[in-house]
């Protein structure tokens, strides 16, 4: 969600990130759809959410991919 400028960073936890990649977001399938957190979402339902929630987002444009695992 990010912060305001000069707001304080509160820790929640420690993750490792276990990869990170640039991939079209309409690459998107059912189980990243689920990891997201919106498993009740068709992959097409959750482009279409994310594209009407970042201005400027298209179903083939670029995102980065962060995949990470509690530690």
């Amino acid at each position: 969600m990010g912060r305001r400028k000069g707001e304080p960073l509160v820790r929640i936890t420690d993750v490792e990130v276990v990869s990170v990649r640039r991939e079209p977001l309409n690459r998107i399938d059912v189980d990243d759809v689920a990891r997201e957190g919106f498993p009740e979402l068709t992959p097409d339902e959750f482009v279409r959410f994310f594209c009407d929630s970042h201005k400027g987002c298209r179903p083939d444009s670029m995102v980065t991919r962060i995949e990470w695992r509690y530690v």
